[in-house]
């Protein structure tokens, strides 16, 4: 039996514009990105010679909805592009389709129209950062979105109901092949001492995958005449400032001796549930989701690319002991969290999005990305 490649269907609520897609996650390779492609299915009657565009937009949310002052947003446009799919600028039949497209066009007749669109390389994934119990209203975090409307022009005012948003992600998952296994090491002196302390950390490998435990290898010679009284091992994520994902105290060292030891860690999510501000990897409603993967940047854009970058490291630090205050003794070790690639999937199965009524109350025109909409009367039916 082979897998189904789900296409997802949202159609406003004047059932004159609805959108169709074979996915709504989009991978950056780092060197290439999956463009955004999709159909359009237009209700000629209902568009009342209205035309139908098309938007991919990035936003950078960085602040609450809450938190807005004197009518200033604490959100960003990193990205907008806009396409007229109705009428069309070219033929149909004529341009260059992807094969999602080909057989979503066949299957949904002369009314679809295809539409495309290309990521700039300076672009994030989507992230967002973990809200606190108590915060209302949308996190902060990097937002993807197609939105499809139908207006008299591209400028005109759009009517809410003539409006079809459906969110996508930007993701990265591992790459093929294995990079060289973190390994940092240093030397300390002290005041006094005749020999120095030396400190060793590594890793089996350099990219892990969520969920999966960390092996750190600790090696320490401490011929010096300072007596290690605590090591700390913690996991910790950076974007612009830092968190610890956890944090192990044990062991300690006497002067002359050695020690080599190897430590677990396992940086999850369900261990920082209650620490706000910590990098998520952006989820579709309802979904559940994990720490935000590892950014990783085509060579050069670094510079230009705003949002959330987020990257990982293990922590050593060593607290030794002084005449008067501890001294303190660390290495920091880098490593890549990501997922696997996952499988490709081939059978198309529609999945639709419903709009939810509660009993006396009609759903709010800004509804959530994930309602909506009006059934198969648009589509065609099956022979």
């Amino acid at each position: 039996m082979s897998p189904k490649n789900v296409i997802f269907k949202k159609i406003c609520k004047d059932k004159s514009v609805g959108v169709y897609m074979g996915k709504r996650d989009f991978v950056d390779r780092v060197d290439s990105v999956d463009p955004v492609d999709g159909v359009i299915l237009i209700d000629p009657e209902a568009l009342q010679g209205r035309k139908v565009f098309v938007t991919l937009s990035c936003t950078f949310r960085y602040g609450r909805d809450d938190m807005d002052v004197m009518g200033i947003a604490f959100r960003r446009e990193l990205y907008l592009s806009t396409r007229q799919v109705y009428p069309p600028l070219q033929d149909r039949e004529k341009g260059i389709h992807t094969k999602i497209q080909a057989r979503l066009l066949r299957k949904l007749g002369n009314n679809a129209y295809p539409f495309f669109f290309e990521f700039p390389d300076n672009l994030p994934c989507s992230v967002a950062l973990q809200p606190a119990p108590h915060d209302v209203g949308k996190q902060c975090a990097v937002e993807f979105e197609i939105k499809a409307f139908s207006a008299e022009s591209q400028d005109a005012k759009v009517r809410k109901r003539s409006t079809v948003k459906l969110m996508l992600r930007k993701v990265q998952y591992a790459p093929e092949g294995e990079g060289t296994a973190p390994c940092v090491e240093t030397t300390r002196d002290f005041v006094m001492s005749d020999k120095p302390l030396h400190v060793k950390a590594s890793l089996d490998k350099e990219m892990y995958y969520h969920g999966e435990t960390i092996i750190v290898h600790v090696n320490i010679t401490n011929n010096s005449n300072k007596n290690i009284k605590n090591i700390i091992l913690s996991g910790k994520q950076t974007l612009k400032c830092s968190y610890n994902l956890l944090c192990a105290q044990v062991d300690s060292v006497s002067p002359g001796a050695t020690l080599q030891k190897d430590y677990k860690l396992l940086p999850v999510l369900a261990n920082n549930r209650e620490r706000r501000g910590i990098a998520l990897d952006g989820k579709l409603k309802h979904e559940d989701t994990n720490l935000a993967s590892s950014s990783m940047i085509k060579e050069g854009v670094l510079k230009e690319v705003m949002g959330i970058m987020v990257s990982y490291r293990v922590m050593v630090k060593l607290i030794v002991g002084g005449s008067v205050t501890p001294l303190e003794v660390g290495l920091e070790v880098p490593f890549k969290l990501m997922h696997p690639k996952p499988d490709a999937e081939e059978e198309m199965v529609f999945q639709e999005f419903k709009r939810s009524y509660l009993k006396g109350m009609i759903a709010d025109d800004e509804d959530e990305e994930g309602n909506v909409s009006g059934g198969d009367d648009m589509a065609p039916k099956e022979k």
